[in-house]
C-alpha cells in the first residue's frame, strides 16, 4: 500500500553510548556501521542495522527497556550462549526448543531483551531458512 521495500534499522535505546557500543561491538561482536555519525553509532546484523540512540539525544530523561525481543540468528545457538555467559553475560531463560528453532533469551546492559535464534525446521513450502 505505501511501498516499504524493507527494514532500514531497529533502534536500541540506551543510557549510556559508550557501554552500548562496548556489549554490541566487542560483547556481541557485531560489526560497526564506520559510515554513521559517531553520535548515531550502528551495527550491523546482515539484513537489518541496530541503530544504538543515546535517550538523552531524543529528549528522555528515562529508560523504558524493550521487552520485545531482537532475535539476532546464530548458527549454534547453544555454542553462542556458552560463549556470551563466559562474557559475563546472564540468559534468564533455559534455552527453548519450540519444535520450530531454538532461542535463548538475555539482555543487553540497559535492559532490552535480545535472543539467540536459529530455526531449524522447514518452512511449510519446504524451503530451509
Amino acid at each position: 500500500m505505501i511501498g516499504v521495500e524493507r527494514t532500514d534499522f531497529v533502534s536500541v535505546l540506551t543510557e549510556d553510548r559508550e557501554r552500548a557500543i562496548r556489549f554490541y561491538g566487542e560483547t556481541l561482536g557485531l560489526p560497526r556501521n564506520e559510515l554513521a555519525h559517531e553520535d548515531w553509532p550502528e551495527f550491523e546484523t546482515g539484513n537489518v542495522t541496530l541503530a544504538i540512540v543515546p535517550i538523552q539525544q531524543i529528549g528522555r530523561d528515562e529508560l523504558t527497556p524493550s521487552t520485545a525481543p531482537i532475535a539476532l540468528r546464530v548458527p549454534d545457538v547453544e555454542e553462542a550462549r556458552k560463549k556470551l555467559e563466559a562474557a559475563g553475560i546472564e540468559f534468564y531463560t533455559e534455552t527453548y526448543d519450540s519444535g520450530v528453532c531454538r532461542m535463548a533469551f538475555f539482555r543487553d546492559p540497559d535492559g532490552n531483551t535480545l535472543c539467540l535464534h536459529r530455526r531449524y525446521a522447514p518452512y511449510s513450502d519446504g524451503s530451509t531458512p
